[in-house]
């Protein structure tokens, strides 16, 4: 299974729901990834750019955008942004195979 990164930012109607009603993200955001056959790995909350957050994993890219559009179409966050994460052994793998790559610069 894959690992994902997802950065988001709350809607400032959510931050005053969630001021009204304080409530811990973490069971909701695991029942999402485990809707798809993946886990949660981690839910955190930051200063900066970004609100939050998660590291999650997947079976496949198709499982994890079904669980970010599905948050998204909820109209909680501002913003969401997910990364797939490779691990070492997945780069040095795609390192030898970049060897067979005849890559060609614009214009040369």
């Amino acid at each position: 299974m894959a690992l994902y990164l997802t950065r988001f930012s709350y809607t400032p109607e959510t931050w005053a729901r969630l001021i009204e009603n304080p409530e811990d993200r973490r069971a909701a955001a695991s029942s999402y990834i485990e809707s798809v056959g993946g886990k949660l790995h981690g839910f955190w909350y930051a200063f900066g750019e970004h609100d939050g957050w998660n590291l999650w994993e997947a079976p496949d890219n198709v499982s994890m955008a079904a669980v970010v559009l599905a948050i998204g179409a909820g109209g909680a966050l501002r913003s969401c942004e997910t990364t797939v994460l490779i691990s070492v052994e997945e780069l040095m793998t795609a390192l030898g195979k970049a060897k067979s790559v005849k890559y060609r610069p614009p214009g040369a």
